[in-house]
C-alpha cells in the first residue's frame, strides 16, 4: 500500500489544504497523475501520485487542511 503524503512546496510551508481532489475511492491512477490540488498561503499547486494504483482511501477531504508529511491518501499499487 502506497501512502500519499502531503508534500512540501516551500521552505516556510508547514501546512497545505486540499481545494479538489480530482481521483476518488476506487478509481485507477497512473504514475505521475495528478490526483489533488493542494495549496497553502503562499501557492497553488498540483499533487501527483508516483505509483499506478487504485484509490483506496482519502484521508483529507475537500476544504481541510493537514501537516506536510500527513498521509492524506492511500493507494494499493498495481502488482
Amino acid at each position: 500500500m502506497y501512502e500519499l503524503q502531503m508534500p512540501k512546496f516551500g521552505q516556510t510551508m508547514t501546512k497545505g489544504a486540499i481545494d479538489e481532489w480530482k481521483v476518488q475511492v476506487g478509481d485507477h491512477v497512473e504514475k505521475e497523475q495528478e490526483v489533488c490540488i493542494v495549496s497553502t498561503d503562499k501557492i497553488t499547486n498540483g499533487v501527483k501520485s508516483y505509483r499506478a494504483g487504485i484509490v483506496k482511501e482519502i484521508l483529507v477531504e475537500e476544504g481541510e487542511e493537514a501537516p506536510i508529511g500527513a498521509v492524506i491518501a492511500r493507494i494499493e499499487e498495481d502488482a
